[in-house]
């Protein structure tokens, strides 16, 4: 089990699309939640840390994981969806994604040990 359920329920809140979470606002209200994004991102983190050492991981978080990495690329990639940010800031959350996908199933970070996660800025378009 993890060891900071706070981060597991923020999880399975925003895998389930729940009220006010990033999934639910890009699925239905085609709005890109910087603020949800960011606060999903580093909960996804902290668990792919927390679960590193595992060697058998729970199927709704390998699912949810997985359909992030998947269906955001696609639907926020499609002509009509609002993108009001700069573009290299929409590649760099989906490059984003996908790492911690990879790092959360392979159980091995695609960085160095100590790697420090920059935020995600608009004007930066940072990893």
């Amino acid at each position: 089990m993890l060891d900071n359920v706070d981060d597991l329920e923020l999880l399975r809140q925003e895998f389930r699309a729940e009220d006010g979470s990033f999934l639910l606002q890009l699925r239905v209200d085609l709005h890109w939640d910087r603020q949800a994004f960011s606060r999903l991102e580093q909960a996804m983190r902290r668990v792919c840390a927390q679960q590193e050492p595992r060697q058998q991981l729970d199927r709704w978080l390998v699912e949810g994981y997985w359909y992030l990495s998947d269906f955001v690329p696609g639907h926020t990639s499609h002509p009509g969806f609002p993108r009001p940010e700069p573009d290299p800031y929409y590649k760099a959350a989906v490059r984003r994604l996908w790492d911690l996908q990879n790092w959360f199933v392979t159980g091995r970070s695609p960085y160095r040990a100590g790697h420090e996660w920059p935020e995600l800025s608009p004007a930066s378009g940072s990893r």
